[in-house]
């Protein structure tokens, strides 16, 4: 069995960056949210009366977190906050609080990580892993700070629909990054025992992002079922508008080269980087650093046609940012980062892309470390309503890190060997090439390795109407290298594979155990209406998890209208997709 997917070791590379981060900021978030508990509490106190009131805000904390996997935790928490308990009149009331609470937490363990990051007897590989959770930390802290403001607004801003899903995503993202954090620290003995001294506070922080994300969901579950029964069929039109706004599709006729050209034609660069000077860039990383921040507006960057060695950090401060390249074939973001060498995982990706709004068509990402090096992501992705078209992810173990939030590929070729998309990430795939590569002797390739932890994260894996099957390098042996459409890396993975054609590169049991049992009955693996010589259902694997689905009204669930919400923001990125089945 290979090494886990975040086996963390550190940098290839001996420059590591200094920490992006800094205490002012920490303490103006921890005062900021101080502030923020203490005005909720100050609009209700008054009103209060100690007996009667205190019994019922108990009951409504008690009922409220019920429904949470850390029951215990979720009330003791709130329950010793005396301000807080004050506060309770109703659910929202409850998330408000455990989510400000869920604050301070965060904010302890970045000052915990941030004074072992100063240490001076660490490894380099530790530095890279700590630097690692001082960014997911800071990102963790983000999240919650927007799932607080949405809260406020709920559930009058927006559809209810899609502010519940944004509730939803804001949370999971904030779980997947506590395990981003711990999983860099799996390698040697060192690691662990640096991972030690954090695990405690990242393991409590992820178990209270986990408790709120159960009662957002218990929360806007129950609000949208009881519009629904209250407004009848027209709300469950209304609602079905909301998610499937639109189908937006390229006519048969219209060929490749005409689809582009319209496309492209209303898309201006506002930089061009050229690597023979004749652009306003020379790098990649030199355009990004001086685009604007916090942007709501489309800065576009132009890549010609170029080999580009260097690594890319698109950060989250890097909003709506898209990279414009002059084909797949002819612009090549290209690095080799990995794990062998000193790379975490995460830290070892080629591109690494977090700002909301991040798209990119017609480039290719690429890690060349080779499959003896095991991790060597080509490209990450955290950036929430982010798309790519026409782009191809080329590498070996873990390729695609599709790492958190909610992301679209359509027309994409994505090829590796072990774990080749991997992630936590709510994704789909849509007429995308997905061919599986030569790997090294006595190793199996892995399409997938789902990243889900709790059953409460709306994310998963979606490949729908693409093709799987094998470069021509593994086809000649396939027979010697197993091939299988996903293992779960993580205890509640999701996979679905649907209207897919499959070729005879996959064995037929389909799927492949992690590590014995583990995560065989709380896994969800599902196939629909895919063909192929590799599609037959009939010697797939028999786990709990594993299931052939056959209602269309189940498969909808998981297309991008309903399971990114793609009716509200995949028009915006100009790029081609369906909506449906």
């Amino acid at each position: 069995m290979e090494q886990p997917i975040a086996a963390g070791i550190s940098s290839s590379g001996n420059h590591l960056p200094k920490p992006k981060y800094n205490r002012k900021k920490l303490i103006i978030l921890a005062v900021s949210s101080t502030l923020l508990l203490v005005g909720i509490v100050a609009g209700v106190v008054s009103s209060r009366n100690a007996g009667g009131e205190e019994s019922k805000s108990h009951a409504i904390v008690k009922s409220t977190c019920s429904s949470t996997l850390y029951p215990d935790l979720c009330f003791s928490s709130i329950l010793k906050n005396d301000e807080a308990m004050k506060k309770v009149s109703n659910k929202k009331d409850v998330i408000e609080v455990s989510i400000n609470i869920t604050v301070k937490a965060v904010e302890e363990n970045y000052f915990k990580v941030l004074k072992l990051y100063e240490l001076k007897n660490i490894s380099h590989r530790e530095k890279i892993a700590l630097h690692d959770c001082l960014e997911t930390i800071d990102e963790t802290l983000d999240e919650l700070h927007k799932a607080t403001v949405d809260l406020h607004e709920y559930p009058n801003k927006k559809s209810l629909t899609q502010q519940a899903d944004d509730l939803k995503t804001l949370l999971s993202s904030a779980i997947t990054n506590q395990e981003t954090c711990l999983d860099g620290f799996s390698h040697d003995e060192a690691d662990k025992n640096l991972r030690d001294k954090l695990k405690e506070g990242q393991i409590e922080v992820e178990r209270m992002c986990s408790n709120a994300l159960a009662m957002i969901k218990n929360m806007t579950d129950t609000d949208i079922a009881n519009y629904e029964t209250k407004m009848g069929t027209a709300a469950n039109r209304k609602l079905k508008e909301e998610n499937n706004d639109e189908q937006i599709q390229w006519p048969e006729w219209l060929s490749a080269g005409d689809r582009r050209l319209l496309q492209s034609s209303s898309v201006k660069p506002d930089v061009v980087v050229a690597a023979d000077g004749s652009g306003n860039f020379k790098t990649v990383a030199a355009a990004v650093a001086a685009a604007p921040v916090k942007s709501s507006k489309r800065y576009v960057i132009r890549i010609k046609a170029g080999v580009y060695r260097e690594n890319v950090d698109v950060q989250k401060k890097k909003t709506n940012i898209m990279f414009m390249g002059d084909g797949r074939s002819n612009t090549i973001i290209t690095g080799s980062r990995n794990v062998v060498d000193g790379s975490t995982t995460f830290n070892s990706a080629t591109v690494a892309a977090v700002g909301e709004g991040f798209l990119a068509r017609d480039i290719t990402f690429q890690n060349t470390a080779g499959p003896s090096k095991h991790q060597a992501v080509a490209l990450r992705v955290g950036a929430d309503l982010s798309a790519f078209y026409q782009c191809d992810m080329l590498a070996y173990q873990d390729t695609l890190y599709v790492h958190s939030n909610r992301q679209f590929y359509i027309n994409c070729l994505i090829s590796g060997t072990v774990d080749f998309i991997f992630g936590n990430a709510a994704a789909v795939f849509q007429d995308c090439d997905i061919h599986a590569r030569r790997p090294n002797s006595g190793q199996k390739n892995m399409v997938t390795a789902q990243g889900r932890s709790d059953p409460n994260q709306n994310t998963g894996i979606v490949i729908q109407k693409s093709r799987i099957g094998a470069t021509s390098d593994l086809r000649s042996v396939q027979k010697s290298f197993p091939t299988f459409l996903g293992r779960p890396w993580k205890e509640y993975s999701r996979t679905v594979i649907m209207q897919s054609s499959i070729s005879d590169v996959i064995d037929s049991k389909g799927w492949h155990e992690w590590s014995g049992n583990f995560a065989l009955n709380t896994l969800f693996y599902g196939e629909y209406q895919n063909t192929g010589p590799g599609a037959s259902t009939g010697g797939r694997v028999t786990w709990k998890g594993f299931r052939v689905i056959r209602s269309a009204t189940e498969a909808e669930g998981f297309t991008p209208g309903k399971f990114i919400g793609g009716g509200s923001w995949l028009r915006a990125t100009g790029f081609p997709f369906s909506l449906g089945l």
